[in-house]
């Protein structure tokens, strides 16, 4: 804005009115202009607002679109202090009678000679020991804490190095297997020098610790267990393959106690799915209604007109009305439970769900992911969504498109302003100018008034 106009005041006319009435007409172009660009930015807004739903909605998809997120079984452990047990998507129902004979332990092998503290006292000056085949090798004098720092840094030793009080002045080193099981089992070759020494139980007299029971303070040993009276051994506590589909965890052994495992039909993790599904759908739909809505209200930030809006509500739609020949007993979202409300909501009807899982999940997995070469429902849904909301999608690119627009008015904007600028200066200096002529002419008609009096 230019600075106001001064005037004579000998005159009636004001021509700041007059300037404020000509520049108002004059940037009613920039105005709307203006306008334009502000609706653009706000529209570019509203995408980002349907993008952030639209990819919400594509996530829960995902989780109903292969089989392994579709969890169709519970296992059930009569005691789980003793065995506990988890099912996954590949389970199969039945009952499965455990009894657990023994723990797998890792080796626990402790110094037979102690060292009166672990920081101060030097329990060797050099040479060697060597820990299931991994020789350490020393270079000066270590205490007990340094000996056992010195096996932890060596290139992956099968056990951990630490010293352990046992008593009053008395400190051990105690070697302690990195994993359980009779497979990962060491032995210890002793040749170290100087100091006070540091020696470990050799019960057989072979010059090797740890190849005997009463050499260590832990022997060895393998989970070994019934189930179903089949016997069945493992390194580790953890089992996955003793029950199809079920992960085993062993706590406690008890050769005359049995444990009774159930693996039964359980969608509940499923319906948890589905019902984040529904919600992310719905959501959408609400939007999508707010925008038609305000659309027809004339909002200009509104994209409820918009035909990819409008494509992507037709498209989910159809989707989930079609048939699905998968090759299951079920072939409609509506015969699983998912069904449309008149407002064109889902809903999740909870009796035909709970018949359609009633039997497992088998038939949902056929209609969610698909069968027979036939693609699911969701495994269908997901990457449609996907190619409107990645990166290079179509919500992003109706995005960025508007963003471009915008800012290519910013500089028709820039331009049209500076124009408005020189206008406005020019137009001032044009009225300072007629008010000077006018008030000239009224001095000089006031001089001929006078010389015509005194005529």
């Amino acid at each position: 804005m230019g600075s106001p106009i001064t005037l004579s005041g000998f005159n009636n006319i004001d021509f700041n009115q007059i300037l404020t009435a000509i520049m108002s007409q004059e940037s009613q172009p920039l105005q709307a202009m203006q306008s334009r660009q502000n609706a653009l930015q706000s529209r570019a807004n509203t995408f980002s607002q349907l993008v952030t739903r639209a990819s919400a909605l594509g996530q829960a998809a995902a989780k109903l679109s292969t089989t392994t997120d579709i969890s169709g079984f519970a296992a059930k452990s009569s005691n789980t202090a003793a065995v506990s047990a988890d099912a996954t998507a590949t389970a199969q129902a039945g009952r499965y009678e455990v009894v657990v004979n023994q723990l797998a332990k890792a080796q626990v092998t402790a110094s037979s000679t102690t060292a009166p503290d672990a920081d101060t006292t030097v329990v060797a000056s050099g040479g060697t020991i060597t820990i299931g085949g991994i020789t350490v090798s020393l270079t000066g004098a270590v205490t007990l804490r340094g000996l056992a720092d010195a096996i932890n840094a060596s290139s992956n030793p099968p056990a951990r190095a630490s010293v352990v009080q046992s008593g009053p002045g008395a400190y051990r080193l105690v070697l302690s297997a990195k994993d359980s099981g009779v497979a990962n089992a060491f032995t210890i070759t002793n040749n170290l020098t100087g100091g006070a020494g540091v020696a470990f139980g050799d019960a057989d007299g072979d010059g090797t610790s740890g190849d005997s029971a009463a050499d260590n303070a832990v022997q060895a040993s393998d989970a070994s267990l019934l189930v179903n009276n089949i016997p069945v051994t493992s390194t580790t506590n953890t089992l996955t393959d003793a029950v199809p589909g079920v992960t085993l965890t062993l706590f406690k052994e008890d050769p005359s106690a049995t444990v009774v495992v159930d693996v039964a039909p359980d969608a509940s993790k499923l319906k948890d799915r589905i019902t984040s599904f529904i919600t992310q759908y719905n959501d959408l739909v609400k939007f999508s209604n707010d925008q038609v809505a305000a659309a027809t209200r004339g909002d200009q930030s509104a994209i409820g007109r918009d035909p990819l809006l409008r494509q992507l509500r037709e498209q989910l739609r159809a989707a989930f009305v079609s048939d699905y020949a998968t090759g299951g007993a079920l072939t409609t979202l509506s015969q699983a439970g998912i069904e449309f409300t008149r407002t064109g909501t889902l809903q999740l009807n909870e009796t035909t769900f709970a018949a359609a899982t009633a039997s497992g999940t088998a038939d949902l997995e056929k209609l969610f992911v698909g069968a027979g070469g036939v693609t699911g429902v969701f495994a269908g849904v997901q990457p449609l969504i996907d190619t409107y909301t990645d990166s290079d999608g179509l919500l992003p690119g109706a995005k960025k498109q508007l963003t471009d627009q915008a800012s290519r008015l910013s500089d028709s904007i820039a331009s049209m302003q500076e124009r408005l600028a020189i206008r406005r200066a020019a137009l001032q200096k044009e009225f300072i100018a007629a008010d000077q002529a006018m008030s000239l002419l009224k001095a000089q008609s006031g001089s001929l008034a006078n010389f015509g009096a005194q005529l």
